[in-house]
């Protein structure tokens, strides 16, 4: 963590951050810690899609010198968004949603970049889960260039379950995958659509391949077999812009 991320400490200063409005990134909780002030919070993770980590004493100790009573977290630099409101509002607003979904990017720098491609070519929003994901904390922001202050993030305990929710709102699934046997441009982008993302070391993960309406990948004439995600995200992402311009 860099020191420019806020850090707070103490069951009861995490409670009323949460209950202020804020958003946390992260949440450390000490192992075997079962005081009522830490039952309240974590009722509160469960309510705002807040990711725990229960960690021993020494590394609660290394994030901060003060008296946390076993408890440590980090504010979010951005607001998260409930992906429910933020489909309604799209639609509410006549537009045809463009979503983004990123199953298991885990790299800052191709996190950054990718929100950066995404809010340039009018992504409605991004979608994340709560656990493996990239953190979005100062550095995220600064590699997205500012863009992740504005393009809606909604996070999700299951990126499973949020996808089905689209689907059933009216709204395809487009996986970019190396096992694709369509072309991006042979994608209809111009109707609803959410495009996943998988990570470059696993990919999309099969369940969410199997409910996907289409799996595209991108034509390559190289030698070398795979795209950075970033890259990837980028031109698909152009491919669905086109063809809504």
């Amino acid at each position: 963590m860099k020191k420019f991320d806020q850090l707070i400490y103490g069951a009861r200063a995490v409670i009323e951050t949460i209950q202020s409005g804020k958003h946390l990134e992260k949440l450390f909780i000490q192992k075997n810690n079962t005081s009522d002030l830490v039952k309240q919070l974590l009722t509160l993770t469960s309510e705002h899609v807040i990711p725990v980590s229960w960690v021993p004493g020494e590394k609660l100790n290394r994030l901060t010198k003060g008296n946390h009573q076993g408890v440590v977290a980090f504010v979010s630099p951005v607001q998260y968004h409930n992906l429910h409101h933020v489909v309604t509002n799209v639609f509410e607003e006549g537009k045809t949603p463009l979503f983004l979904a990123l199953d298991g990017v885990t790299d800052i720098r191709n996190f950054g970049a990718i929100a950066r491609t995404a809010e340039c070519m009018g992504v409605d929003a991004l979608i994340i889960p709560v656990k493996s994901n990239a953190q979005i904390n100062a550095d995220a922001v600064k590699t997205s260039a500012g863009a992740l202050n504005y393009i809606p993030v909604c996070r999700d305990l299951k990126l499973l379950e949020a996808l089905k929710y689209l689907k059933d709102s009216g709204i395809q699934v487009v996986a970019c995958s190396e096992h694709g046997t369509i072309s991006p441009a042979e994608v209809d982008f111009s109707v609803p659509t959410v495009i996943v993302m998988g990570s470059e070391e696993e990919g999309i993960t099969r369940e969410i391949l199997k409910i996907s309406d289409a799996i595209s990948s991108i034509p390559m004439k190289g030698e070398i077999s795979s795209l950075n995600v970033g890259s990837a995200a980028a031109m698909i992402l152009y491919e669905a812009t086109r063809q809504r311009i």
